[in-house]
């Protein structure tokens, strides 16, 4: 039997993190990282003004957690769909 690993909390608005797809051009290693899809997420609605004011572009950046290093990092996104195609679905969600 194998122990259910509780996926991450997101540190901006403590929404639970998904899996996420590393895809196959990517320069990631690992198979998968956790990133915060919810569209409430301070981190990612603030993103938007922060990249429009910053670099005058249309895009914004979700959280996501390496689950090999622990570290987190920004996921750039260019609408609030971006990457859902990636989100890996458990037999738990």
């Amino acid at each position: 039997m194998t122990d259910k690993k509780e996926k991450p909390i997101c540190p901006h608005c403590k929404a639970e993190m998904k899996k996420w797809k590393i895809p196959g051009d990517s320069t990631w290693t690992e198979e998968f990282h956790y990133v915060c899809f919810n569209n409430d997420c301070p981190y990612y609605v603030k993103g938007w003004d922060h990249m429009h004011e910053k670099y005058d572009q249309t895009a914004s950046y979700r959280m996501r957690i390496n689950p090999s290093t622990g570290k987190g990092g920004p996921l750039p996104v260019w609408s609030p769909d971006a990457h859902k195609d990636f989100i890996i679905i458990d037999e738990e969600d």
